[in-house]
Order: C-alpha cells, then sequence, then structure tokens
C-alpha cells in the first residue's frame, strides 16, 4: 500500500475479497475514544456520507469501524501506538492512548484510498478495506513544523487547515514564530499597541533583499486571544501541540516601533521607527533594562493563559541573531554590562535568555530557544532548537539538555527544491524531496546517552517570499511528507531508507494532496501559476554560491 509515513509492520492481503462498506456503516466507541468518534464522523463522514451512528450495546461486536484504547499496546508500540485490524467483520482500531488511536484513524483513511480526503462524497463512490493488520508507533515524540506567520501573515482558517495537514501526516507539533522585525502577530491586552501599530507594515519587498521590487499594498493581520485559544482547542482535539514563539531581544522591530520605550533610546530615534517592511536582520534590538524585562514578562504572562501547560509545555523565546551594535553604542547598556558583571554584549544576550529561563521554569514550562541560547548557559531543563548545523545539538546534547533538530542544510523548506530558472524565488540551498528524505536526526556523533536527548525533528518554514497560502503549500509540500516518515518511521537498523519505495508510494500521497486542496510542487517542477519570473532570490549573482 502506499501509506505515509511507512507503518512499522503491515500485512495487508491480496488474496481475499476486501471488506466492503455498505451505505450506512455502524461506528462502536468504546470508552474514552469519544475524540476520534467526533473526527471520523467528521471528516470520513463528509468525504463518504456516513453518518456512523453509535452501535447498540448488544451488536456492538458487529460494528463496522470498532475504537478501543488498549494501553497494552504501549509496552511494545510505545505511548503513541495502534494495531489495526480487518477482517470479514469489519474494521477494528486500538490506540496505546488516544494520541495512538487517532493516528489510527488518520492510517484507516489512508486506506480508504485519495478520495476519503475529500470534503464531499463523490458519486458512485463504494468504499473498502483489504483484509490484514497494521502495527505502528512513532520514532520521535517531538515531529513537527515551524510556520513563521510574522513576515507574511497567516489568517486564523489558513493555521487550522495547517493543523489538520500535519495532523494528515502524523506530525504532532506546531511551532508558530508569532513575532519579529516584519510584524507581531499575537493579541496582548495590557500592551493593545503591539497589535495596533506593531501587526502593519506599510509595505513589503518582493523577492529576496537584494531584489529593488516593492510591493506596496500594506500587510498584516494578528491574532485575537480567542483565535489563539480556537487554534490551540483545535490542535489538542489532533493531538497537536502549538509551541509559541515570542522572540526576543533581537528580532524586536515590530515591538519598538509599538512602544519605542523597549529600544535603545540613547543611540536610535527609536520614535521614528516603523514596523520593517524588509528582510534580513534589523540592527534594532530591546535595551537591556529592568522595564523590558517587566515588559515582557507581562507579555508572557498572558502568553501562558492562553497556551495551558497540558498541551504546550514549552515556551520558544528565540535568543538568535541578536546584533550588537546598538548595545555596543549604547552608553545604558555599557553601564548595564558592568552592574551584571557579564561577558560583554554577548554576555548581556544570555543574561536575557537565562532571566527567562528561570521566569518560565517557575512557572512550570520549559523554555525552548534557537542554538544560540547554549552562550552563556542554560537551566538544566531548557531545550534546545538546532538550527545552525548540527552543532549546536550536538553540543546541547552533550550537556545533557533535550534538543529538537531542525537544521537549516536540510529542513528548512523555504530553500529552493531544484536548481532550474523557474523555481519561484529561489532561496539558500537545493534541498529536493530525496534530501529531505534522507536527513537523520540523530547525529553519528552524539553517545547512546546524549542521543536520548534528541527529542525529535522539526521542519523550519521562514515566510519572507511566501506570500500567501499557495506559496506556502509549494514551498512545505511533498518535502513535509518525507520528514513525516523521517520522524515517524522507525526502521530496522540493518536497513537504510529505501527512497525507491518512498518515490513509488508518492504516487498515491499525491492524490490526497490534491484531494486536500494542498498547491504541491509536480514532480516536474513548478506549474505556470506556482513561477515568480523576474523574482531575485538568493544567491544572486555577486554573492558567493551556497552549497
Amino acid at each position: 500500500m502506499d501509506l505515509i509515513p511507512l507503518p512499522r509492520n503491515a500485512a495487508l492481503r491480496e488474496d481475499a475479497a476486501p471488506y466492503a462498506f455498505g451505505p450506512e456503516p455502524v461506528l462502536d466507541a468504546g470508552p474514552g475514544t469519544g475524540g476520534t468518534a467526533r473526527w471520523l464522523r467528521r471528516e470520513l463522514g463528509a468525504a463518504t456520507g456516513w453518518g456512523l451512528p453509535q452501535a447498540r450495546p448488544e451488536a456492538a461486536g458487529e460494528a463496522d469501524i470498532r475504537l478501543r484504547l488498549d494501553p497494552r499496546l504501549g509496552a511494545d508500540l510505545g505511548p503513541e501506538g495502534y494495531r489495526i485490524g480487518i477482517d470479514g467483520s469489519g474494521v477494528e482500531l486500538a490506540g496505546a492512548s488516544a494520541a495512538g488511536l487517532f493516528w489510527a484513524a488518520q492510517t484507516l483513511r489512508q486506506l480508504l484510498g485519495a478520495d476519503a480526503h475529500r470534503k464531499a462524497p463523490l458519486p458512485g463512490r463504494v468504499w473498502s478495506l483489504p483484509h490484514g493488520s497494521v502495527e505502528d508507533g512513532p520514532r520521535f515524540g517531538w515531529r513537527g513544523m515551524m510556520l513563521d506567520v510574522a513576515r507574511h501573515f497567516m489568517p486564523k482558517d489558513g493555521v487550522l487547515r495547517y493543523i489538520d495537514l500535519l495532523a494528515a501526516h502524523k506530525l504532532n507539533v506546531l511551532h508558530l514564530h508569532l513575532t519579529d522585525d516584519q510584524g507581531w502577530r499575537i493579541e496582548i491586552k495590557r500592551h493593545p499597541r503591539l497589535t495596533e501599530v506593531g501587526a502593519w507594515r506599510p509595505r513589503s519587498r518582493w523577492g529576496h533583499r537584494a531584489s529593488p521590487l516593492w510591493n506596496e499594498t500594506p500587510h498584516g493581520g494578528f491574532y485575537t486571544q480567542d483565535d489563539i485559544r480556537e487554534i490551540v482547542a483545535y490542535a489538542a482535539e489532533r493531538h497537536v501541540r502549538v509551541v509559541p514563539e515570542i522572540d526576543v531581544p533581537g528580532h524586536s522591530q515590530a515591538a519598538i516601533a509599538a512602544y519605542p520605550e523597549l529600544g535603545n533610546t540613547d543611540v536610535v530615534d527609536t520614535a521614528a521607527l516603523g514596523v520593517w517592511d524588509d528582510w534580513g536582520v534589523s540592527e534594532n534590538v530591546l535595551a537591556p533594562t529592568e522595564d523590558v524585562l517587566r515588559f515582557y514578562e507581562g507579555v508572557f504572562e498572558e502568553l501562558l493563559e492562553l497556551f495551558p501547560v497540558e498541551v504546550s509545555p514549552f515556551v520558544h523565546v528565540g535568543g538568535d541573531e541578536c546584533p550588537k551594535a546598538q548595545w555596543r553604542a549604547s552608553a545604558a547598556a555599557q553601564e548595564r554590562i558592568r552592574e551584571l558583571g557579564v561577558a560583554g554584549e554577548d554576555g548581556l544576550q544570555s543574561w536575557f535568555i537565562r532571566h527567562f529561563d528561570t521566569w518560565l521554569a517557575a512557572r512550570g514550562r520549559r523554555l525552548i530557544g534557537w542554538d544560540e541560547i547554549l552562550e552563556g548557559g542554560l537551566a538544566p531543563g531548557a531545550a534546545v532548537s538546532s538550527w545552525r548545523g548540527y552543532a549546536g545539538g550536538i553540543a546541547a546534547a552533550g550537556a545533557g539538555h533535550d534538543v529538537v533538530m531542525c537544521p537549516e542544510q536540510q529542513v528548512y523548506l523555504d530553500h529552493r527544491q531544484a536548481d532550474g530558472p523557474d523555481e519561484p524565488v529561489p532561496i539558500g540551498y537545493v534541498r529536493s524531496l530525496e534530501d529531505v528524505y534522507r536527513f537523520e536526526p540523530v547525529p553519528p556523533q552524539l553517545s547512546p546517552e546524549a542521543a536520548v536527548h534528541v527529542l525529535g525533528a522539526q521542519a523550519n518554514v521562514w515566510t519572507e517570499v511566501m506570500e500567501n497560502q499557495g506559496r506556502v503549500d509549494y514551498q512545505v509540500f511533498p518535502r513535509l511528507a518525507a520528514f513525516a516518515e523521517v520522524v515517524w518511521s522507525r526502521l530496522p537498523e540493518s536497513a537504510g531508507r529505501d527512497w525507491d519505495g518512498f518515490e513509488e508510494r508518492m504516487a498515491g500521497h499525491r492524490a490526497r494532496l490534491d484531494a486536500l486542496g494542498v498547491d504541491h510542487r509536480p514532480p516536474g517542477g513548478p506549474l505556470p501559476w506556482q513561477r515568480r519570473p523576474g523574482v531575485l532570490g538568493r544567491p544572486i549573482d555577486g554573492e558567493p554560491p551556497i552549497v
């Protein structure tokens, strides 16, 4: 079968007549399975026209689809493991947990074919399943995607759609990059100008920052607090955790444009700053003052209320790419360095991070940040997103910190998928579908003791040159399907990745993506409307090549 990600064990028979569903199948949802039952009735019911009524107690064993929780499966398959059995009596889905049962339901939908992913039934469609069984469970507990909604805002409905797409690939973390120089995307009631001012910019560069072209249409948007609550609840129903990111102390020009006192006012006229309309890394960073700490503590207090600990234990603080020029020029910042006794401007950045590390830990949360946060030391519970290659993750895991592997060279999905001239605004490294499929989250340099600190991996989607949902789809798919298999499928130690087998299964999976309305990249390259002729990418003439 063309299942993606590849299950651990699948024995599906072609020598027996398939189980054929009648026009009105019956569902028996056992104790604790109500969430998956609701999902099946809503999603599978939309595609098939089935109502899936609950079986009568005396006829539960005769139901076409039977849902069960069986914690014993966890011993062999892990806490998110599941088993599917299909025979002449119907199909039984059993999960070691509610999450495992939900992943079983996703596999069931794949087994039913691409049309099971549609929003309405096609006429004359007959539904059946092959006899056999599937036993499965994930390799990693953190299987994620970071979505940058700061550079280009994605409306709430688009975020909900992406949660569904993650769930369809058995991915369970959505990391939302909510703030940056180019926009602040979350309502903070005690600081209303963050969205009144910080959520909007007058224009955007069209293409890479070397491009001379501009989109003069103002751009912006933000999520209200109720929008965020809806996103978090919607994700939790699909066993996806949402990790919010508020970037400090760099990538903060949008916040400074809203509240100029947050910036280094003794060296910059911060009152004249606006939300940045260009790409790259702004020099305007937060001032190292107690007032700035109190301001952001207020931001994080509201954030913690929106992201309950049981569904979002991690809070991402960024911590990356913080230029130091303003601190070097600022008498107030230099005095702060002397007061704190830290090692120069780098020590000042570490002081910012350590403060919120301690602050979040005191409230039962775990800080996670980009690998720059390693500089200066971390509290034992902090975790690291390793983006500058593997080195940060190796250092963090070796020091006993948990790690999420997301190296730019392998899993930045804003990077180009081929080196042809038709790629839309080509950025960075060439990383094909096969390249992503061959990504290995656990580097061989790690000892077995350090390797257990690799929580998993995530693919990162930076949206400077992704101005709408279609562009995001093109960059993300089908490569996210390859990534999903990397972080889910547990291969025998003696076996490498079977690229030919994956590519063969992708033919069927592309039909699912089409049914889901995903504007993915075709195997032969971009379609005419997916191209961006004449819009400069990176590298360009005069820049060193990226290899």
